[in-house]
């Protein structure tokens, strides 16, 4: 279909309100014009009745766990539902590529050359993070160019890819805990390089989980300084939040001054009067900064990272859980960890605790059946158990070596009126932080990805009137793709991209609980990717239009601390 008109469409004007009735025509991809309604339809051209609704450039979730995901259909009916048509993957640090293909001593992008040989990355990111990131199809190791060919015609949303800093970390040095000597960092910044010259929109850090908790500040400016070079940002999981949010965020502004580079923080949670404080302070410094957040007050992770020390070794899964099979390491934990834990405990819910034999397990272990705590609190688990909460963690850690994840309320000092002040910021965009593993069904998964996007427009623009229905398309939309530099995306206008959301205003709202996560959201029936129908009338079409996203050539210096 070449040529397609949105008859009776409204478009969001500046100060909020929505414009008269337009017809839009969309030709090869773009938008070709905007006309009063009724203007007339080019000859042949097929009508889509827009009925009024509003017609919103497609959302870019700048911060979702979608790499194996965003192939399956219940998970892109999930994303277009909310209005989302790109994401953004390869967050906090852990995915698959760059690595060694299967087979391979080395591996990088076009143009490196790195000498030696390399840690198999993707086998390592699939085992660590499989409770967060899923298991790809096909993909087993490579170059970031052969993992974005991956998404190429093969969904209906946009795929955009942060080179991973603990992937790179891990493909040169394995899961050395120790900073990297200088031959190292130089190896890393050529994977890293090499990422960036495949389409990597930036680099992504997750400086609390490891092996990148080991890296040093010396590391971390000189991979920055290759993306001060291009234009792209650094986006990171902080070293810490809550209460360490603090030095973190201190830590991230030497890295920026010294580098040069942007900087974006990923799922900003917190106290927002202190949050804010620091990211104004790094403004009037003169340094790019901007963060993501999501309207929820519970969080979802791995459950090693939230309940062990980084003195373990959590990079290796054979060695992390031989230690917590050990008396000796146990001990150390009781005396020196587990009691600074006791206010999590109750907080903490599971979310997805596979079941039967573990990956890498041995022949003769008998296959964990702890399907029944998916949901559960985990002193509820702990009880049933006959355990103490930290001996339940270490237990269902153990049975299903590391892949155990859960949702978790995050402390008293991230409220409400905390998650309406970040994201009425200008420095905020909006991401998801989405977890769909396990993909088709199973599991308790945290509802943010099937209704944040959705719950910004019913909660913040509809009934408390955070936004206006252009701060949304500002804070969902534009600004996102100004940061990662995708240029023609974030508005409606000739030339643009494409990528289009019609909104029902009054109907749009999350259907997704925390009891029932995974239900789609409602007032979202018609969604474009590239000028193609990818939902009709709320249910998926044929087509698979989306791509990989890559960076404009040459990524055009964007301040947001000007984006209104």
């Amino acid at each position: 279909m070449s040529t397609l008109v949105i008859r009776g469409a409204r478009l969001v004007e500046p100060d909020g309100a929505a414009s008269p009735p337009v017809d839009v025509t969309v030709r090869a991809g773009r938008v070709e014009s905007v006309a009063p309604a009724a203007a007339g339809a080019p000859d042949a051209a097929a009508a889509l009745d827009a009925g009024g609704r509003l017609l919103l450039p497609g959302f870019v979730d700048a911060h979702v766990h979608g790499e194996a995901a965003v192939l399956d259909e219940d998970v892109q009916l999930a994303m277009l539902r909310q209005g989302v048509t790109s994401v953004v993957v390869g967050q906090d640090g852990v995915s698959w590529a760059p690595s060694p293909r299967p087979g391979e001593s080395t591996a990088g992008g076009a143009g490196t050359e790195l000498g030696g040989s390399l840690h198999d990355a993707a086998a390592w990111a699939s085992g660590y993070f499989a409770a967060i990131n899923g298991e790809h199809p096909t993909f087993r190791g490579g170059p970031v160019a052969d993992l974005l060919a991956t998404y190429d015609g093969t969904t209906r949303v946009n795929v955009g890819y942060l080179a991973p800093h603990g992937t790179i970390r891990y493909a040169v040095l394995g899961p050395a805990a120790r900073s990297a000597a200088r031959g190292e960092v130089d190896r890393m910044v050529a994977l890293l390089a090499g990422a960036l010259d495949d389409g990597a929109l930036g680099m992504s850090t997750g400086l609390e989980y490891v092996p990148a908790a080991y890296a040093d500040e010396a590391e971390l400016v000189a991979l920055t300084s290759v993306l001060t070079a291009r234009g792209l940002p650094h986006v990171s999981h902080m070293r810490g939040y809550e209460d360490r949010a603090g030095p973190a965020f201190a830590e991230l502004v030497r890295v920026a001054r010294a580098s040069g580079a942007a900087t974006h923080v990923s799922h900003y949670h917190g106290p927002a009067a202190e949050l804010l404080g620091y990211v104004d302070d790094a403004r009037d410094q003169g340094l790019d900064v901007t963060f993501d957040s999501y309207p929820y007050l519970r969080g979802c992770s791995i459950l090693s990272m939230v309940s062990l020390p980084t003195w373990l070794p959590v990079a290796d899964v054979d060695a992390t859980v031989r230690a917590l099979r050990d008396p000796a390491v146990l001990d150390r934990l009781h005396r020196e960890h587990f009691p600074a834990l006791a206010d999590l405990w109750p907080r903490v819910t599971m979310a997805a605790v596979p079941t039967g034999p573990a990956a890498g397990a041995p022949a003769d272990e008998p296959a964990a059946d702890l399907a029944w705590t998916e949901g559960v609190a985990l002193p509820d688990v702990a009880a049933r158990l006959g355990l103490s909460p930290a001996d339940a963690a270490v237990h269902l850690l153990v049975a299903t070596r590391l892949r155990a994840s859960c949702v978790f309320a995050q402390p008293p000092t991230n409220s409400p009126l905390s998650v309406r002040a970040l994201l009425r910021h200008p420095a905020h965009v909006g991401g998801s932080d989405a977890i769909y593993a396990p993909v088709g069904g199973g599991g308790r998964p945290h509802p943010r990805g099937w209704g944040a996007f959705a719950r910004f427009l019913a909660e913040h623009v509809r009934r408390l009137g955070d936004w206006t229905w252009h701060d949304a398309v500002t804070h969902l939309s534009t600004r996102p793709a100004q940061r990662f530099a995708l240029a023609g995306r974030g508005v409606v206008a000739p030339g643009a991209v494409a990528d289009l959301a019609l909104v029902d205003p009054d109907g749009v709202r999350d259907e997704a609980t925390y009891e029932d996560p995974r239900r789609p959201a409602s007032g979202v029936d018609d969604v474009l990717v590239a000028g193609v129908p990818v939902l009709r009338d709320g249910r998926l079409t044929d087509a698979l239009p989306g791509r990989p996203l890559r960076p404009a050539r040459p990524a055009p210096t964007t301040d947001t601390r000007r984006t209104a």
